[in-house]
């Protein structure tokens, strides 16, 4: 290292615990839950990350001379692609047919959240070029365990463009996002609405009430074990309808209930006094994020009204100035969700396998362009495409 330089030290985690969740949230801030010790510590200590599993933790964190934690990413050596809501199947099949070994890779990602917050986490008293010694350990660590590729999914725009410049290959997806433009009420968003949409979105609210189902919001203190119990039981009967696998277990939720219970906005549905129906979200500093949703049993129009407008109520009561409901889902868009990018970026050692990826990312960011903007066609917006 030249001289007149600080020296850094970079060291790898195979568990968050290793690490304090004062340090670890001294670089964190409180802006987004899923990077947050708290949420990471829960996927480990459940088990519902683990190396049995695909997730490996390989925590990066870089130290400054004084021993502090200057910067930190949360880190997994991947042995598949499940969880990621990024899709590399059609590489890992291409490069393994061309006789390499595509897994394991390594991931900079929270498992199985499709949310965008930050990935290179770097402590706000640290100097901005502190973000891109992270990224040369990431490279570092890459080289070192001899992987494919490095994946960082969901960061921010920001980092995006600084992985850019650091020579990884930029790719964009769509999700769709709900954007507080100022609303002090519910109606006041509906206004902003073409008559269509808003008599639409009213005409699903009042099937609501007329079917007997009364909805309501619950955080910090007055979510209790028996809540969690009850939207657990959701959890698990909604992957069993839909043939996919539990990623999350019960004591995920004890867990998340525990330590970050103050973040968690959990609405539940109840006829007769009865729950039938739950959604999670977590609470950013301006963002709600929609996680999870389970339902006993089918009511018509319950998921848009448990899901999109009771978040919509909550970021506009709260101030907050937006609500992404996780992954796919055109049919938000008349719901008041807008197209929206999100981005990830990948670094590959192979040449040929790099220049065949960076062809492809190429033209799949022209099409993600063009698709958000038809799809902003279709906008229920006044002079956003509505009526």
């Amino acid at each position: 290292m030249p001289e007149g330089e600080n020296q850094i030290t970079v060291k790898v985690l195979t568990n968050i615990s290793q690490v304090s969740a004062e340090n670890w949230d001294a670089c964190a801030g409180p802006g987004n839950p899923f990077v947050s010790h708290g949420f990471l510590n829960a996927l480990e200590t459940s088990d519902s990350v683990q190396a049995s599993k695909g997730w490996q933790p390989q925590h990066l964190i870089i130290e400054d001379e004084a021993g502090k934690i200057a910067a930190c990413a949360p880190l997994y050596l991947k042995g598949h692609s499940y969880g990621e809501y990024i899709f590399d199947w059609g590489w890992a099949e291409a490069y393994e047919r061309a006789g390499g070994n595509y897994y394991p890779k390594l991931q900079a990602a929270v498992p199985f959240t499709p949310a965008t917050g930050p990935r290179l986490i770097v402590h706000p008293d640290q100097p901005p070029e502190t973000a891109k010694s992270l990224i040369a350990g990431m490279v570092q660590l890459a080289n070192k365990l001899e992987v494919s590729s490095l994946h960082i999914t969901f960061p921010t725009k920001e980092e995006w463009d600084l992985l850019g410049e650091s020579g990884f290959l930029k790719r964009t997806s769509k999700q769709f996002h709900w954007e507080n433009r100022g609303y002090e009420t519910f109606e006041d968003f509906l206004g902003a609405l073409s008559s269509r949409k808003r008599k639409a979105i009213k005409k699903e609210r009042r099937q609501i009430v007329e079917q007997g189902i009364k909805l309501y919001a619950l955080t910090g203190d007055d979510l209790k074990p028996h809540h969690w119990d009850r939207f657990y039981d959701f959890y698990i009967d909604t992957i069993d309808r839909k043939w996919g696998r539990p990623y999350l277990n019960r004591e995920f939720f004890e867990i998340l209930g525990d330590t970050l219970a103050h973040l968690a906005v959990l609405v539940f549905a109840e006829v007769d006094g009865q729950i039938i129906a739950g959604a999670l979200n977590l609470r950013g500093s301006d963002t709600l994020f929609g996680r999870n949703w389970g339902c006993s049993s089918d009511y018509k129009f319950l998921h848009f009204e448990a899901c999109y407008y009771q978040a919509i109520d909550f970021a506009i009561e709260h101030k907050l100035k937006w609500v992404e409901a996780g992954a796919q889902g055109p049919h938000k868009i008349q719901r008041g969700y807008l197209p929206r990018n999100v981005y990830s970026a990948h670094y590959i050692e192979d040449p040929n396998f790099r220049a065949a990826v960076a062809r492809f990312v190429e033209q799949e960011r022209e099409n993600v362009d063009y698709e958000i903007a038809q799809l902003m066609e279709y906008s229920p917006y006044r002079n956003e495409g509505g009526e």
